[in-house]
């Protein structure tokens, strides 16, 4: 690392920068690791600005974690409506069913304990365990990973499992003791509103003067290099961990989400025969299409989401 890169100061200048600029978001006034796990679940995948008023109704429907845990999964899906990936809201029952059943109601707090829950990776459990207990774990996601990396390390070239522990070990160093929910907060909103994927302002970002990557775009514009850096490619170009290549317009994920859409329609419990449901969800539908419906529909029973009864389909009880 250039002696020129100030890390020492990283912390408190990122620190005093989130402590400005930090926006007010409802999971952040709290530490109820239910609402935590609520927030950081719909999060996936999905901008805060859409999650804010989902996250809210949601809440208002099942305030609390017995509420969830007893809740008809067919309703659980319904309020999911609009955020999509659905299997989230049934893995995010299930949860709520195995600390009930499993815990007593009382919420895990080791990160060991809380990525045995359904569908929770190393992230929502660091999350958990450190935005609801305040503990001072580290952890990584899209934005984290970027910001530490241009910061660090200097622009992005790919992802592996031996550079994310690399990141990891050098997040844990710089964490101010006592300060782990401020400084994950903090990293992820400095990737959310100025390390950007795509046209990052390093202008404003409290960190330049230790960026590696900004350290190195300076460099190549005062050596007057008519190409990009190496790694510093075009938003065009950039690829990130989680967009997929297949136009949603039309994907199998597309018609999963056509499917539980028309059976949110439905009153509860109420079923709907495939061959009803085929014309409503895919235009031209003939029967030649059955096999195609039989499988999607198969495929969303077994993830949780419907239950199939033969030749019909609903949403779970």
């Amino acid at each position: 690392m250039s002696g020129s890169i100030d890390v020492a100061s990283l912390p408190d200048r990122l620190l005093a920068w989130f402590s400005t600029h930090a926006r007010d978001l409802p999971w952040r006034r709290t530490r109820d690791p239910y609402r935590i796990l609520v927030s950081e679940t719909m999060l996936q995948q999905t901008q805060v600005d859409r999650v804010v008023p989902k996250y809210l109704a949601f809440l208002d429907a099942f305030p609390t974690l017995v509420d969830l845990a007893a809740a008809a999964t067919a309703d659980v899906i319904r309020y999911w409506a609009g955020l999509g990936y659905n299997r989230r809201a049934v893995n995010l029952q299930r949860s709520a069913r195995m600390i009930v059943e499993q815990y007593g109601a009382v919420f895990p707090h080791e990160v060991t304990e809380l990525r045995k829950l359904p569908g929770i990776g190393p992230y929502t459990a660091g999350a958990v365990a450190c935005f609801a207990f305040e503990q001072d774990v580290v952890f990584l996601d899209t934005n984290i990973r970027r910001v530490l990396q241009r910061a660090l390390v200097g622009p992005e070239q790919g992802i592996t499992p031996s550079a994310d522990r690399a990141l990891l070990e050098q997040s844990a160093a710089l964490l101010p003791p006592g300060q782990g929910w401020a400084w994950n907060q903090a990293l992820m909103e400095l990737g959310a509103l100025v390390c950007r994927a795509a046209n990052p302002s390093c202008w404003r970002c409290p960190l330049r003067n230790g960026c590696q990557a900004y350290a190195i775009r300076v460099a190549a514009d005062q050596a007057l290099v008519p190409t990009e850096p190496a790694g510093w490619k075009r938003a065009a170009e950039r690829r990130t961990p989680y967009r997929s290549t297949e136009p949603f317009v039309g994907s199998r994920r597309w018609y999963r989400g056509r499917l539980i859409t028309e059976l949110r329609t439905l009153p509860p419990v109420t079923a709907l025969s495939l061959e009803e449901l085929g014309p409503r969800i895919r235009a031209g539908f003939s029967a030649a299409d059955r096999p195609w419906l039989d499988e999607l529909a198969t495929a969303l029973a077994r993830d949780g989401l419907i239950v199939r009864e033969g030749e019909t389909v609903r949403l779970p009880d």
